[in-house]
C-alpha cells in the first residue's frame, strides 16, 4: 500500500532492506527520493560554474554533501511542522511523522543530526559565503507556514531553493552582482515552475484539507501558467549571461536548457496521473544543462 500513496519514491531497494527505524528515518529524510537533493544542488554548481573558477570539483563535492544534508533537514522540520496536514492527505499520510512511526522527539534529534553536517560544510567555505548561507535560515523556517497563508508557497520554496546559487557565487567572488541578482530572480522563477508541476499531485487532497498552492491558484491556466514562469526564467537567465558576457554567441548557451523547460510545458498533461511527476523530475536534467551553459559562459 506505502508503494501506491507514495509514488515519488525512488530507489527503493537500499531504504527497504534496511531495518525499520532506519528506513523511518532515511524516508524521513527522503534519502529514497533524490530528485530533492539534485534542485537543491545545481544552482550552487550554477553559482560557482558561472564566476568564472574553475570546475573546483571538491567544493562542488562539499556542496553535495551539504544539498544532501540540508535538503534532508528541512524535510524532517517540514514533516515535524506539518504532521498534522500530512495525515490528512493520502500520499502524505505515510510518512513517518504524520503516521506516527517516528516520534518528534526523535526527528528533532535527527535534525539536529542532518544540520551538524551542513555546518560542517559550511565551516568550509569563505566567510562571504557562510554569511549568506546562514542569511536562508529564516526563509527555510517560515517555508512550511507559507502554504497556510498564500496561494503562491512556490514562490517562497524558490528563494529557498535558489539559495545556493549565491552561496555557490559568494564561495568564489564578490562582486558582478547584477549578474548574480539577474540569474537568481531566474532561478526563483524555475522553481515556482517545477514545485508547480509537483503541486499537480495533490490538487484534489489540497484543496480538501485547505492546502494552497499555485497548481490550484492557476486551475485550468497551469500549463500556461508554467510556460510564463519558464519563459521568464530563461529570459532573465539571458540577461545575467548579457551583464556577464555581452555577446550574442553566449546567450547559444542557454538554448539546450530553453528547449528542455519547452518540451516540459509542451508535453506536460495536469490530468495525467504519472505525467506531472515525470515532468517534475526532468528538471534534475535541467539543472545539468543550465550548469554547462553557466560553465561554458564563466569559464570559455
Amino acid at each position: 500500500m506505502n508503494e501506491q500513496i507514495v509514488p515519488d519514491t525512488e530507489h527503493r531497494g537500499i531504504v527497504a532492506r534496511l531495518p525499520q527505524l532506519p528506513r523511518d528515518l532515511a524516508q524521513l529524510g527522503r534519502f529514497d527520493r533524490p530528485i530533492g537533493w539534485w534542485l537543491l544542488f545545481w544552482p550552487c554548481v550554477w553559482g560557482v560554474w558561472l564566476s568564472g573558477s574553475g570546475s573546483q570539483f571538491a567544493l562542488l563535492g562539499l556542496f553535495l554533501l551539504g544539498s544532501i544534508a540540508m535538503r534532508g533537514a528541512g524535510c524532517v522540520y517540514n514533516d515535524i511542522v506539518d504532521a498534522k496536514l500530512d495525515a490528512k492527505v493520502a500520499r502524505t499520510a505515510v510518512r513517518p511523522v504524520a503516521s506516527g512511526r517516528v516520534s518528534k522527539k526523535l526527528a528533532w534529534c535527527w535534525l539536529i543530526a542532518l544540520s551538524l553536517i551542513g555546518l560542517i560544510v559550511l565551516l568550509q567555505l569563505r566567510i562571504e559565503a557562510q554569511v549568506v548561507a546562514l542569511a536562508s535560515l529564516a526563509l527555510v523556517a517560515a517555508y512550511p507556514f507559507m502554504k497556510r497563508i498564500t496561494w503562491w508557497p512556490q514562490a517562497w520554496l524558490g528563494m529557498v531553493f535558489s539559495w545556493g546559487l549565491p552561496v555557490g557565487w559568494f564561495a568564489m567572488r564578490s562582486d558582478n552582482l547584477d549578474v548574480l541578482a539577474a540569474v537568481y530572480a531566474g532561478t526563483v522563477l524555475w522553481i515556482i515552475g517545477y514545485d508547480t508541476i509537483y503541486a499537480l499531485q495533490d490538487r484534489e487532497d489540497d484543496a480538501l484539507v485547505g492546502i494552497r498552492s499555485s497548481a490550484l491558484r492557476m486551475g485550468s491556466h497551469v500549463q500556461g501558467g508554467v510556460g510564463l514562469f519558464y519563459l521568464g526564467a530563461v529570459g532573465l537567465w539571458g540577461l545575467g549571461v548579457w551583464f556577464y558576457r555581452p555577446d550574442w554567441i553566449a546567450l547559444l548557451a542557454l538554448v539546450p536548457v530553453a528547449l528542455h523547460l519547452f518540451w516540459q510545458v509542451a508535453t506536460l498533461d495536469p490530468d495525467d496521473a504519472d505525467n506531472p511527476l515525470a515532468r517534475f523530475r526532468s528538471n534534475r536534467w535541467a539543472g545539468a544543462l543550465m550548469a554547462a551553459a553557466c560553465f561554458v559562459v564563466g569559464n570559455a
